[in-house]
């Protein structure tokens, strides 16, 4: 019996954005689309990086980095962080070819 993906709406710097993906991935999705905001927010107030293009960008570049670290510190999980890292690009990618 195949599950059917369910529809999360998530707010990113004050646009709302429909996802759709497994139950089981729910709360994830949740928990880094309420980080990312959290970080696309805090871009746009210093003033310091212009459009929302732009924020994205760098968060995503932020992001990256941080894994990367995560990375080098165990290579045990390197496989399930690539994996990961390539589902959040997927979706991203996603969201940005809708806009």
């Amino acid at each position: 019996m195949s599950v059917k993906p369910q529809t999360v709406l998530l707010t990113i710097m004050g646009k709302e954005y429909k996802i759709a993906c497994e139950s089981q991935e729910q709360e994830n999705l949740i928990r880094s689309a309420s980080e990312l905001d959290a970080q696309m927010c805090k871009m746009r107030d210093s003033g310091k990086v212009g459009n929302a293009e732009r924020i994205a960008v760098m968060a995503a570049l932020n992001l990256s980095h941080e894994l990367q670290s995560l990375k080098k510190q165990s290579p045990v999980l390197s496989q399930g962080w690539k994996e990961c890292l390539s589902n959040m690009v997927d979706k991203i990618e996603n969201v940005l070819d809708k806009h």
